[in-house]
């Protein structure tokens, strides 16, 4: 069986295709079309041997989503790659009643449809693809992978909201996010060799969306996303956690709607609007003073954070993962340094260095054993649909 795994974003599809062998799935191609809707979209299509793919697809049409579903569908129907012989997809917020991964049917569709209030940024662009390509090929099975799912084993002192019964009855709880990753930080630390499974562990997922996730035993206890993605740490447009009385405010602003406020939360808030970009290497560049703020205040926002969880569960390791955890050493320096009181010490030569895979970067008698770690989110999407549909 070959496993076609879709992990859509506002402006981006990542796509890659599996084969279902044992023990685990394997990777035969992955591709991503960024820059949907703007005037020059790119596209990265290699095999997994690494040749590049793009030079068969010739001009890349994406100034609608449609558009660029089309242009993935011409890219997975090149003669000499295997059809797919089923399909899943990540999806950031299943809503109030979905719990675990599941097959899509016309039911999960409404529910999916009832879930954009949870997660207005990411949710209609994946479900947008999801009824296309359903359209496209109807004959296959379809999946949907939920972000939320690696969560669903946090006790009700890490879900609950302080709000009255009637709304938590609605489904306002903490649900968690960048579940997928997390679930592939666990999986990689258990299959490593020689290197022992941390009892408790904290997965630092830091890249345009940023999550601090407690874990006791492999199981998810506690994280900083809530209902939405929008909440916890600071990130790239994101603000993370806001007194709830300043939404009020804003909302009182002359001409405001929800519409324009949640804009501003989703779009206009967090790195950006401290620093003018939201890509870390960009303000990493940047000699300007709102820059090197920016970086305070996010380093900061993670310190604190990180530290409090620390406290609560005793980690014997931090996993740095996501574009920013995986790639910016200032940022795991930073933290680490901030760490000092719990005796996380960090290797700085092994930080430095511009590694592939799971790699250690903590000193030997550290009390925090400190990892980087790749995200494998379109894998354990592979491994969830090649369990459903045997099943």
């Amino acid at each position: 069986m070959h496993i076609l795994v879709l992990n859509p974003g506002s402006s981006s599809i990542k796509f890659s295709l599996f084969a279902d062998e044992q023990p685990d799935p394997r990777s035969l191609y992955e591709g991503e079309l960024d820059g949907i809707a703007t005037t020059s979209p790119k596209l990265e299509f290699r095999d997994a041997a690494g040749k590049d793919l793009s030079p068969a697809l010739g001009e890349v049409k994406a100034a609608t989503m449609e558009d660029a579903i089309a242009t993935v569908e011409r890219a997975i129907g090149l003669a000499d790659l295997p059809p797919p012989d089923a399909v899943g997809y990540r999806i950031v917020h299943p809503g109030a009643t979905l719990r675990g991964h599941q097959r899509i049917t016309p039911e999960v569709l409404t529910e999916l449809h009832a879930a954009v209030a949870f997660a207005p940024l990411h949710d209609p662009a994946a479900i947008e693809i999801v009824e296309e390509m359903m359209r496209r090929l109807p004959s296959l099975p379809h999946f949907a992978c939920f972000d939320t799912v690696f969560h669903e084993t946090m006790p009700e002192e890490s879900f609950v909201y302080p709000l009255p019964t009637a709304l938590r009855a609605q489904g306002v709880r903490r649900y968690g996010f960048h579940g997928l990753s997390c679930e592939s930080i666990v999986a990689q630390l258990r299959a490593a060799p020689g290197l022992p499974f941390p009892q408790s562990l904290l997965i630092a997922h830091l890249g345009s969306g940023c999550s601090i996730t407690a874990c006791i035993d492999g199981k998810s206890v506690d994280t900083t996303m809530g209902l939405t993605p929008t909440g916890g740490v600071v990130m790239g447009t994101r603000p993370g956690d806001l007194d709830p009385g300043l939404i009020l405010y804003l909302l009182r602003q002359p001409n405001a709607t929800i519409d324009s406020v949640e804009a501003m939360l989703n779009h206009e808030s967090g790195l950006k609007a401290l620093g003018g970009a939201s890509d870390m290497r960009e303000l990493r560049k940047s000699a300007d003073s709102p820059a090197a703020l920016a970086l305070c205040i996010f380093e900061q926002s993670l310190v604190k954070t990180i530290a409090g969880l620390a406290a609560l569960y005793c980690p014997n390791a931090l996993v740095f993962t996501g574009g920013i955890g995986e790639h910016d050493a200032r940022t795991r320096a930073a933290i680490a340094g901030g760490l000092w009181a719990f005796g996380a010490e960090l290797e700085f030569a092994a930080n430095e260095l511009n590694a592939k895979g799971l790699r250690k970067i903590s000193e030997e008698d550290s009390s925090i054993a400190l990892y980087v770690v790749p995200a494998e989110e379109d894998l354990m999407i592979a491994r969830h649909v090649a369990s459903l549909a045997r099943g």
